[in-house]
């Protein structure tokens, strides 16, 4: 697992290898990956939208911007989380993510940025 803070708001990253499978005979590995955003400041927040920089061992970079997190945009009161899981799709056995939240204090109204720290992608065949 990894975690980051920022800004009080705690983004825990745990990572799953779900299978390889082929289509359009290529093959393809997917991995899960489950985050929990906790709120440790004082203030409400809501989640506004993500980026997502996602690279494979083959070097190849995607980049996903969308609002929310699979269609919600949690409202977080001091205190709460929320968790979610989600996934991605690589071309090789291994790879990383890394990104941020765009946020929305309701407190001052100011957006900021909560960033999600790097964490790795790879099968469990792929390490020594």
């Amino acid at each position: 697992m990894v975690q980051q803070i920022t800004r009080g708001i705690k983004i825990s990253v745990d990572t799953t290898f779900e299978g390889t499978f082929y289509k359009n005979h290529k093959m393809y590995f997917a991995f899960g990956y489950r985050i929990t955003i906790e709120n440790q400041s004082k203030d409400s927040v809501q989640l506004t939208s993500r980026f997502w920089e996602i690279k494979d061992a083959l070097n190849n970079t995607e980049i996903v911007e969308g609002e929310g997190v699979i269609g919600k945009k949690p409202v977080l009161k001091p205190g709460e989380s929320h968790t979610y899981n989600s996934g991605c799709l690589l071309n090789s056995p291994f790879g990383a993510m890394k990104g941020h939240y765009n946020m929305v204090n309701f407190t001052s109204t100011r957006k900021f940025q909560v960033m999600i720290p790097a964490f790795k992608l790879s099968t469990p065949f792929a390490l020594n």
